[in-house]
């Protein structure tokens, strides 16, 4: 008996670890797995909470989570750096009816915020290559959030089809170090837009991923230890020191008058003469040749600024065959008390210049009463004038 008793038993079987968890964990039909995200919520301690509706969760489609992610695909950045860092929105329109570009910051989206943890932000303009207190512009500062809105519109007067072939506008979203007591705070993230693809008169859209500033290694000092690297941002280093400013000069010979009418209405981008990186500006008119005090003319003093605008008009009597044999010096000047001003640029107009200045002083005595505006640029040297 003790035989076939032995030869019935039987071994019981094993079941592995894997059947064991598939028959208890998930008995009955295979459902879609949920997302990771379900179990292990991301939390952003600085962004609002999100209040759903109490209720059961919906469950994922079968197609997967790649129905439900639709990425910007124009906005995304081929380097690592820019990840996380946040993106700008703005809107660019070159009006060249005008002279002028105008770039409208209208929001941020997903800043990376400062050690501090509050975000007060501004968005600052630069056109490169070019003077960088002489191009910079900025807008009102945003307190408090991640996602800023401006909607604020930065304007460069005197900007021509040959500044959009060859310059890039940078801009940068920085922190303002006067709320944070704090200087020279890098910025949040930068960009920069190449302008000789705009189309003149159509505004263009972007919304492009920040990056983090750029650096470039300048050559060391005698006084540098040896090994050490000195840097500096692109901009400081790619400063055009040939570039002194333009002026607006409006010209109208007034048949009424029985003389030319000259308007002194702004300048731009002027080079900084001062200490603190600006200039106290004012224009120096001179007609020659021609005696007296009433060939000489000047306007009012605006500080500290390297964009001043003046909207004065002065008025030289005389026929239009007298003037033509005359010149017109326009010269800017830095104001400096107590000691002499500094010469910052000067343009001159006659019947012996060249291009725009000649075509602009024929055109103003060839035609009465029409009022006729154009940017010069001012050269750096000062003009000499012979007898």
């Amino acid at each position: 008996m003790a035989a076939p008793a032995a030869a019935g038993w039987r071994r019981p079987q094993r079941v592995s670890m894997q059947e064991h968890m598939a028959i208890d964990v998930s008995p009955g039909p295979i459902r879609p797995i949920r997302l990771i995200s379900d179990y292990f919520p991301h939390f952003y301690p600085f962004a609002e909470p999100v209040r759903r509706a109490p209720g059961p969760r919906p469950v994922a489609p079968a197609t997967g989570p790649a129905a439900q992610f639709h990425p910007n695909l124009e906005a995304e950045s081929d380097s690592d750096d820019s990840a996380g860092l946040g993106t700008l929105e703005f809107t660019l329109l070159f009006d060249e009816d005008n002279s002028a570009l105008h770039c409208t910051a209208h929001r941020a989206k997903g800043l990376k915020p400062p050690a501090s943890g509050s975000v007060d932000t501004y968005v600052k303009a630069n056109l490169l290559p070019g003077a960088s207190k002489a191009s910079q512009l900025r807008t009102r500062t945003v307190r408090g959030t991640r996602g800023p809105v401006w909607e604020e519109t930065l304007t460069y007067h005197g900007f021509t089809r040959q500044d959009a072939g060859r310059k890039t506008l940078r801009l940068c979203v920085c922190e303002d170090p006067r709320l944070r007591r704090r200087r020279r705070a890098p910025p949040l993230g930068e960009l920069r837009v190449p302008l000789r693809k705009l189309v003149p008169n159509r505004a263009r859209s972007f919304d492009v991923c920040l990056e983090k500033r750029r650096l470039t290694k300048r050559p060391k000092s005698l006084d540098t230890a040896r090994g050490m690297s000195v840097y500096e941002e692109e901009m400081e280093a790619e400063e055009a020191g040939d570039e002194r400013g333009r002026i607006l000069l409006s010209l109208c010979y007034s048949s009424q008058r029985g003389g030319l009418l000259v308007g002194i209405l702004r300048c731009t981008h002027l080079a900084p003469m001062d200490a603190n990186g600006y200039s106290d500006p004012f224009v120096r008119l001179f007609l020659h040749p021609n005696v007296g005090k009433k060939s000489k003319y000047k306007t009012s003093v605006r500080k500290k600024t390297l964009n001043p605008e003046f909207n004065e008009e002065f008025f030289y009597a005389g026929r239009r065959e007298e003037l033509a044999q005359k010149t017109l010096l326009v010269t800017v000047w830095d104001y400096d008390l107590g000691t002499a001003d500094d010469f910052i640029g000067g343009v001159q107009l006659s019947s012996r210049a060249s291009g725009d200045r000649l075509w602009h002083w024929c055109e103003c005595l060839g035609h009465s009463d029409h009022r006729l505006e154009v940017w010069h640029p001012l050269d750096g040297v000062p003009l000499q004038l012979s007898d």
